[in-house]
């Protein structure tokens, strides 16, 4: 029921945090958590009332008491969090999702795209990555982010490719390069993508 992605997810959850789980989807996340006493307290909540109906039916299953809210990130959310998990969705989503005052001290995020772009912005908000976990998951690499506040300042290299220091990654994305740059596209997209791995393979070399 559960994939190796939520799995991390539920990695970077601590002992006393209480988590809501922003874009809950089928709640699946939420019942690893609470079956496994992983945390304090979860909490489920997604923008779509069909989405939070196929939790909300989970949960019955399973019987296990979770509160659910119909919330456009935290906004709608009633009740007391510290630890907020948006995945699933683009960069650009989530942070329109914790541009919100109601955004937790703690963030475990997993983007699907534009991982410079998160980074950069999470710099700016006054939010540091603590921690960077790389999974395989479904044919597809995704990053977990564990942010917490704080001042970083992080490196070009560090914002570009994080801070997760997985080898096997990092030869993934070269070779990603390496055949986009087979293909026609525009020099300065080469340039910058030689330079990619350029860097990249200072990288993959580091002891």
């Amino acid at each position: 029921m559960i994939s190796e992605r939520l799995k991390t997810i539920a990695s970077l959850v601590s002992q006393n945090d209480t988590v809501v789980d922003v874009g809950c989807d089928h709640g699946y996340l939420a019942i690893y958590l609470k079956k496994n006493n992983i945390c304090k307290d979860v909490i489920s909540s997604d923008i779509n009332q069909n989405a939070l109906n196929n939790a909300i039916n989970n949960f019955k299953k399973y019987k296990l008491d979770i509160k659910t809210y119909l919330s456009d990130g935290f906004s709608n959310i009633e009740s007391y969090y510290d630890t907020g998990v948006i995945a699933g969705v683009g960069a650009q989503t989530i942070m329109d999702i914790i541009k919100s005052e109601k955004t937790p001290n703690k963030l475990i995020l997993a983007s699907n795209n534009d991982l410079y772009k998160l980074r950069c912005y999470l710099n700016k908000i006054g939010y540091k990555i603590r921690e960077e976990k790389v999974v395989y998951d479904n044919k597809h690499y995704y990053i977990v982010m564990l942010c917490i506040k704080g001042i970083q300042k992080l490196t070009k290299k560090e914002l570009l490719f994080g801070i997760s220091n997985n080898k096997k990654y990092y030869n993934y994305l070269i070779n990603k390069n390496k055949e986009i740059l087979k293909k026609n596209i525009p020099l300065l997209k080469k340039i910058q993508l030689k330079y990619y791995n350029y860097l990249l393979k200072g990288l993959t070399e580091k002891k």
